[in-house]
């Protein structure tokens, strides 16, 4: 008899989609709607991703939209996913998510990511200073900011209010660095997928058992387009697709239109592109997402999978996830830290 592969715990990112014709306003409304679906569909946690000068992303000031999140939701942990520690002080941070813990104890979680996410000019403005951009010091920045946390801590309310801390990655730096802090790891096979598996041995190899964790805990963030069927999620997928072409040529906008999508004229090079990026994706009907979802988690041995959805109308965002919690039998329960 053949075994039954272990379904790991699903969750949410999001980037807080602005598509073509909305606003801003409207896309954040719909990441509240969305978290509370997600809830009640038995995701196991809400994180938000941090972007700047993106019109498309509405997510920015992620530790406002995540205490908004919390706000609006019970049982579900929320976090980021991640803050870009480079492009903050880290006793500011700490000052955020002291707060968010305090008042959301136990269902807070901080991702840190080492990249500024951003262009140089976005991150010079946010930092206002040249000299902390490096991401080369981002294991002194991880540690200062810890720091703040602890209960002697001068800094209020951070000191005693440390929430789970997860390092976010796309290559083996962050990989390691998780290992051996031993703490949860977080990859993000949506944009890298090639280094998914170097990076999570890497990260199994080095870790080292710590108060936060005895054993290796890892996460890989999909990017999932489920429909009726395989037609109609390709059709949806298809303006994620054009505007990631348009932000790799230096033209970020809104989310496009279906319409949009299938009116562009494709250029050979630019097929190639999107080919290169949807061949990571999960898209299809239940049965072709089940299948590729299978395989993915049995490939990557993953603790768990954190499902982002960017397509233009958010009934059918929703409706992506319904079809997946539906396909692996998702129940909202009470969720702890896995530290």
């Amino acid at each position: 008899m053949t075994p039954v592969m272990s379904v790991p715990p699903f969750s949410v990112l999001d980037l807080a989609p602005v598509a073509s014709g909305s606003t801003s306003a409207q896309a954040l409304r719909n990441t509240l709607d969305l978290a509370r679906r997600a809830e009640a569909l038995g995701y196991r946690r809400y994180w938000l991703a941090e972007h700047h000068a993106m019109p498309g992303i509405a997510s920015s000031a992620t530790a406002v939209l995540i205490g908004q999140v919390a706000a609006v939701t019970e049982r579900m942990r929320v976090g980021s996913g991640g803050v870009m520690l480079p492009n903050h002080a880290p006793m500011v941070i700490a000052e955020q998510f002291g707060t968010l813990e305090a008042l959301y104890p136990g269902r807070i979680d901080l991702g840190l990511g080492r990249a500024p996410g951003t262009d140089p000019a976005t991150a010079r403005a946010l930092r206002r200073s040249p000299d902390a951009l490096s991401a080369d010091d981002f294991p002194e920045q991880v540690a200062e900011l810890r720091g703040y946390f602890r209960p002697d801590s001068a800094v209020t309310p951070a000191a005693g209010n440390e929430p789970p801390v997860w390092l976010l990655g796309s290559s083996g730096f962050s990989a390691r660095l998780a290992g051996l802090l031993g703490l949860p790891f977080a990859f993000a096979h949506h944009f890298s997928a090639e280094n998914t598996l170097p990076a999570l041995q890497i990260y199994r190899e080095s870790f080292r058992p710590s108060p936060d964790l005895d054993r290796p805990y890892a996460m890989i963030a999909v990017s999932v387009t489920a429909a009726e069927s395989d037609e109609r999620a390709r059709e949806l997928a298809a303006p994620q697709a054009l505007s990631f072409l348009r932000l790799r040529q230096g033209r970020p906008g809104p989310l496009p239109t279906p319409e949009e999508a299938a009116a562009h004229p494709y250029t050979p090079l630019e097929r190639e592109i999107i080919r290169s990026r949807m061949e990571s994706q999960v898209v299809g009907g239940p049965d072709t997402v089940r299948r590729q979802m299978d395989a993915l988690v049995e490939r990557t041995a993953a603790d768990e999978v954190m499902v982002t959805t960017m397509v233009y109308d958010h009934a059918d965002r929703v409706r992506s996830y319904e079809l997946l919690a539906e396909l692996y039998d998702l129940e909202p329960e009470p969720v702890a830290s896995p530290r």
